[in-house]
């Protein structure tokens, strides 16, 4: 990376919608964060727009569309040379990684796990069969074997939570120096910023914002109405839930129950906005993994939530925590303290402060983050060579991916009329 300004190519999967999804956010926190550092930023995608897809004009960048299996990309990422590609998960890099590995070797790969999916995986099937997600289910898991793959491939992988650091180098052989936490960013929270938020009495009811896309979101969302939200009700019998979130599946649209507080409402613009409204956010996650989006919108609008482990992961260590809770009763009982006790309720707004600006403070970040990049760049040849596992798998990766995604370019070729494979 000898030029004056860097390249940067982020791959996506899908259009990150920021205002649906917290990948969204996840996606372009990325980009701004590498806009910031005076990269040349290109979006690529083999998705179409969605309805709440970011304007990326708006950040200064190009947006690209790609196939999927056709040699038009080779073309494409020859002539951008980017000086970094980032997969933002492991499905982007299984249909890219080789492809860019193959036209310019070069240039630093880096997966953005965003969160881990097998772990996800792994735990949304324990959840459903009624028993635990342990490391050894993990590893066996297929999922679990094509993301660490993809990881292993990768010159660099973004981990978004310290509990998957910690998670990653305990139960897998990857080394530190492949792995590099990047959480959500953020700018420090202020007193003037504090003072516009509104005061334990300004505020009402209860809040879950959730994506209707996302299977621990509607997990939570049925949990909620079948076993938390009558104990809470039955507690406090004029509380008032609001659930907000895109992409609601009829499933849980028909939940609407507006006679016992439940009120399903869709997707919201201002998710800030109603966020500050409520006293209280309710995070019941049974399964999940990565740090939660809807966690720190939260802390970001001072509003104190109450979680299960699974949902304080990346945020607070002790599971002992007030705001942790493990099973249905605890998890009410904790909500309607905190919705009834201001001295609580503001104690557990000043750690939601104190987390964000610990741990998620964009400014601290930055710099480290580029050296990190620059330092791998200065020692590529080296750095790849420690990563054996990776260097066998890119290996073998190559040659199955590749001729896979060649049988389907020459079956694509062959239905569109075009009969000579030479062209692949």
């Amino acid at each position: 990376m000898d030029r004056n300004l860097y390249k940067v190519l982020l791959i996506g999967l899908v259009w990150p919608e920021p205002d649906a999804t917290a990948a969204g956010v996840r996606t372009m926190q990325i980009l701004q964060l590498f806009i910031d550092l005076g990269y040349q930023v290109t979006f690529a995608t083999t998705a179409s727009r969605a309805p709440y897809s970011a304007d990326l004009d708006e950040l200064g960048v190009t947006a690209e569309t790609i196939s999927l299996n056709h040699q038009s990309f080779d073309s494409f990422i020859e002539a951008l040379e980017p000086d970094i590609v980032v997969f933002d998960r492991y499905l982007t890099e299984e249909h890219f990684g080789w492809r860019v590995a193959k036209m310019i070797p070069e240039s630093i790969r880096i997966i953005d796990t965003q969160d881990l999916h097998s772990l996800r995986n792994c735990r949304q099937i324990a959840v459903k069969e009624g028993t635990e997600c342990t490391s050894a289910k993990w590893l066996s898991n297929e999922i679990t074997k094509r993301e660490l793959a993809s990881i292993f491939r990768s010159d660099l992988s973004l981990i978004i939570s310290e509990f998957e650091m910690s998670f990653l180098t305990e139960h897998t052989p990857l080394d530190a120096s492949q792995l590099y936490y990047l959480p959500f960013l953020y700018k420090k929270i202020d007193d003037a910023r504090r003072n516009t938020w509104p005061l334990f009495e300004e505020r009402s009811n209860f809040i879950f914002i959730g994506n209707g896309k996302h299977a621990p979101n509607v997990d939570a969302i049925f949990w909620l109405k079948k076993t938390i939200w009558p104990l809470i009700r039955k507690a406090v019998p004029k509380a008032i839930l609001h659930i907000y979130g895109a992409y609601l599946p009829q499933n849980i649209l028909e939940l609407n129950d507006t006679a016992n507080g439940f009120h399903i409402l869709g997707w919201i613009s201002n998710a800030d906005t109603v966020m500050q409204q409520a006293r209280v956010n309710l995070v019941p996650l049974r399964f999940g993994a990565g740090t939660k989006g809807k966690q720190l919108l939260a802390l970001n609008c001072g509003t104190p939530s109450i979680t299960t482990e699974i949902g304080a992961e990346g945020l607070f260590m002790e599971t002992d925590h007030f705001c942790v809770a493990g099973n249905p009763e605890d998890f009410a009982k904790k909500a309607i303290e905190l919705y009834r006790d201001k001295s609580i309720w503001q104690k557990e707004q000043n750690a939601g402060v104190h987390v964000v600006n610990e741990k998620f403070k964009k400014e601290d970040k930055e710099q480290e983050f580029n050296s990190r990049i620059l330092e791998i760049n200065r020692n590529l040849s080296l750095h790849r060579t420690k990563n054996i596992v990776g260097s066998m798998l890119m290996h073998h990766s190559m040659a199955s991916t590749k001729y896979l995604s060649r049988w389907i370019q020459l079956k694509n070729s062959m239905k569109a009329g075009i009969n000579d494979p030479g062209t692949l």
